[in-house]
């Protein structure tokens, strides 16, 4: 029997950089430059004529196209959605925001916030859950050591 667990993930971190250095490396092209366990992102032709859809190459081999569905200038955050993947998921579908928030007081001011979510299908099991919550985690970690160049 299945463990019973929550769909939704959130992983956050205080990145020691100007805002603005983490607010441009968040658009889907860019994700490989800063994301280690991206290989490649480019942008797939013909897809969608209403969204930008992006093939996310990993290192290990998985393949996974991933449409935009929404970005906020004035909210700063994008939340994209896996559409395909080779090995398929085995799960129907997951949600993904990361959102920054500048830090304009206190020991930390001039340094960002950043929050990376999931959510998930309510078929994804408690690994795929866990597994989220650590790629978040590594993510956000490959953020800021790119941004302190």
């Amino acid at each position: 029997m299945p463990v019973p667990t929550s769909t939704h993930i959130i992983e956050s971190a205080v990145i020691k950089a100007p805002f603005s250095d983490v607010w441009t490396m968040i658009k889907l092209p860019r994700f490989a430059e800063w994301w280690s366990a991206l290989e490649k992102s480019e942008i797939v032709k013909g897809v969608s004529d209403e969204a930008d859809v992006y093939r996310f190459t990993f290192k290990d081999g998985t393949v996974q196209d991933v449409k935009l569905e929404e970005h906020s200038s004035l909210d700063h955050y994008v939340t994209l959605s896996v559409i395909s993947s080779q090995p398929a998921l085995s799960y129907s579908s997951v949600l993904s925001t990361i959102r920054c928030y500048p830090i304009t007081s206190g020991e930390l001011a001039g340094s960002t916030y950043v929050t990376f979510s999931g959510n998930f299908a309510g078929d994804a099991d408690a690994g795929v859950i866990e597994d989220g919550r650590f790629k978040r985690r590594d993510a956000l970690k490959d953020l800021a050591a790119f941004v302190a160049k």
